[in-house]
């Protein structure tokens, strides 16, 4: 246990004590009596302990000798056995139920009073040697109207801070302990009793009593008192604490920087780290702040030293919160293969705490960006190159992919139509009626796609059936039709016997059609494609947009034989400038090539042929349907409708 000031009181008359001659002849008469009464004279004296044992009458006192050592045997291999002593009787210490219980190297005094106060001797015996040693017991009465021991000692509290008080029973707590013997602890302010976990009180560990929030009021006495059994006794000890609430305080440190990260560097490079720390509190901070290598402290400071420190810097802070910053950096000139992979943790030393924190330093990564880059640059410039190379021969690749893989295009041999296409073109009499479109519609057009490429084509002039009426023919064929092939030069929908044809520029495409009701009671007797051609070109016209625009159930293909103005473009129908701005037209008069003799069909068929893997019929043919030979099973498609 601590000295007090009673202690001092003690050793101080004590001491004048023996000063005197009256004195010194009563210690040596004393000494000579403990000696001769229970001291062999072989053994080793090691006379008064400074540390003493306070108490008071009816509580517990524990004392133990301090022989039991590695300083003084080697009591681990050596045997021994250990005799208390009463200097006062010279007689050997025994058991006494609920009063003394020795135990080896301590002695229990379990209930005191006022004549227990004295010397009490310790003898410790090996097969070889004995040593002795004097403990002081001094029993006094507690103070008038004042509760707890009368010797008291003092602690801190922290104000405005969670702080804590500790009870001085450690050893005892700990003997008891060892003995497997439980045992409890009250807390008292001044006279009454803490109760845990009310009064932003709460009891802590064994010894422990933490405060929360101190304030000023908490600034009194306490006393621990610590109950057990012992020998089929029941017995307490207590400790009194003078607890002084100060303003000055600084609270737990805060590790800022490093935060336990890992760090890359280049080898030879210069590295600086700071360890930055955050003290909360009011006042100057008692702490230290060092580097660690590993297991080694960095107490170097000059370059010349290789890794070095520089000195504690510090400030003060009051916004957001109270307190001092402290600095200490690491310097780490010319990284070296050594200096990697190691951890460099700063640790901060305090009565508060003991917190750390490190960072690993590791070998820089090597530059990829360079390769990434240029990789990316050219994965990017074959993109832009593959998206332009595939607008420019999309056509020529969609027609080889067609070619090659047929059997991923559905076979449209059974779904009910006739024909792959429906061609319209100006018939003789209508306006815009030339001798080259009939020449390019009946003969060059069919050469091409019926007999080169193998589609099946319906042209009226040719296909149709003697005798038919106009509206029956064009309804029955375009429904049979796959597309609808409408061949048309700059006057097709020019002129002034046109106007039926538009019937009406601004109008809807159910406007165009309703406009020509009249029409389809016309019959042709004799021959549709001689009677009434402006009639068939306007149904076939409307007829065809009405199924692509509003139906969405056929495919218009735009065929501009010659250069269109947009003067001329006016003048069209509406359907067919909104379905050239939507989906454009393909332009024979683009791909066709300055002919010196035009007067003879077969010199233009022939020229025509020359040309069918031109790129105006590339156009078309990719505007046609698709050959394919993959089937589909009605059963099948019955399933994927469900």
């Amino acid at each position: 246990m601590s000295n007090t000031q009673g202690e001092q009181d003690e050793l101080d008359a004590f001491a004048m004590g023996s000063s005197s001659p009256l004195g010194s002849l009563l210690l040596v008469f004393g000494l000579v009596e403990v000696h001769a009464g229970f001291i062999p004279e072989n053994c080793t004296d090691y006379g008064l302990q400074f540390e003493r044992v306070f108490s008071v009458p009816g509580e517990a006192a524990m004392l133990n000798t301090t022989l039991v050592s590695p300083d003084v045997f080697d009591f681990r291999t050596v045997p021994y056995n250990v005799t208390w002593f009463n200097s006062k009787t010279g007689r050997e210490i025994s058991n006494l139920t609920g009063r003394l219980h020795a135990a080896g190297e301590t002695l229990w005094l379990l209930n005191t009073t006022r004549d227990d106060s004295g010397d009490y001797v310790g003898v410790v015996r090996t097969p070889s040697k004995c040593y002795m040693q004097a403990t002081k017991l001094i029993v006094d009465l507690p103070s008038d109207g004042e509760c707890g021991r009368p010797q008291k000692t003092e602690q801190m509290l922290t104000k405005g801070a969670h702080d804590k008080l500790h009870c001085p029973l450690k050893d005892y707590i700990s003997k008891l302990d060892s003995y497997n013997i439980p045992s409890s602890l009250q807390w008292f302010k001044g006279c009454d009793p803490i109760v845990d976990g009310t009064g932003g009180y709460e009891y802590r560990s064994k010894t422990k009593l933490t405060i929360k929030g101190v304030k000023s009021h908490h600034s009194d006495s306490y006393t621990c008192t610590l109950t057990f059994t012992l020998g089929g006794t029941t017995g307490s000890v207590s400790e009194s604490i003078i607890a002084n609430v100060i303003d000055l305080y600084s609270l737990v440190p805060q590790v800022h920087n490093p935060a336990n990260t890992t760090i890359k560097a280049k080898l030879g490079s210069n590295l600086t780290q700071r360890c930055l720390v955050f003290v909360p509190g009011i006042g100057q901070p008692f702490i230290d702040v060092w580097w660690w290598v590993g297991n080694e402290m960095i107490f170097n400071m000059h370059p010349s030293d290789g890794i070095y420190t520089s000195l504690i810097r510090s400030w003060s802070e009051e916004v957001p919160k109270i307190g001092t910053w402290i600095e200490r950096l690491l310097m780490l000139p010319a990284l070296r293969e050594e200096d990697l992979n190691t951890n460099y943790t700063c640790r901060v030393q305090s009565s508060r705490g003991h917190p750390e924190a490190y960072f690993t330093l590791q070998p820089e990564d090597p530059n990829i960006m360079l390769p990434i880059g240029l990789v990316l640059c050219g994965v990017m410039v074959l993109f832009i190159i593959s998206v332009i190379l595939f607008y420019t021969f999309k056509i020529d690749i969609v027609l080889s992919f067609r070619r090659a893989f047929p059997v991923f295009y559905k076979c449209e041999d059974s779904d009910g139509k006739l024909f792959d296409a429906y061609v319209a073109y100006p018939q003789p009499h209508a306006h815009g009626y030339s001798k080259e479109v009939e020449v390019f519609a009946l003969q060059t057009l069919p050469h091409v796609l019926e007999n080169k490429c193998d589609y099946k084509l319906f042209i009226a002039g040719r296909d149709c059936l003697p005798g038919q009426a106009i509206v029956d023919s064009v309804e029955e064929n375009l429904q049979a039709s796959r597309r609808f092939l409408l061949l048309y030069n700059a006057s097709t929908f020019t002129g002034s016997h046109a106007d039926s044809l538009r019937c009406n520029n601004n109008n809807t495409i159910s406007d165009e059609r309703d406009c020509n009701v009249k029409s389809k009671t016309n019959k042709n007797l004799d021959g549709c494609e001689k009677v009434y051609p402006n009639n068939r070109q306007q149904l076939e016209c409307v007829e065809a947009m009405h199924r692509a625009l509003l139906e969405r159930s056929l495919k218009v293909i735009l065929v501009e034989l010659e250069e269109v103005s947009p003067a001329q473009m006016a003048h069209f129908p509406e359907s067919v400038r909104h379905l050239r701005r939507k989906q454009g037209a393909v332009h024979r008069w683009k791909n066709r090539r300055t002919k010196t003799c035009m007067s003879c069909a077969e010199d233009e068929e022939k020229a025509e042929d020359s040309r069918s893997s031109s790129r105006f019929w590339k156009e078309i043919r990719y505007h046609m349907p698709v050959r394919g030979k993959r089937k589909t099973y009605p059963e099948k498609t019955a399933l994927l409708n469900l």
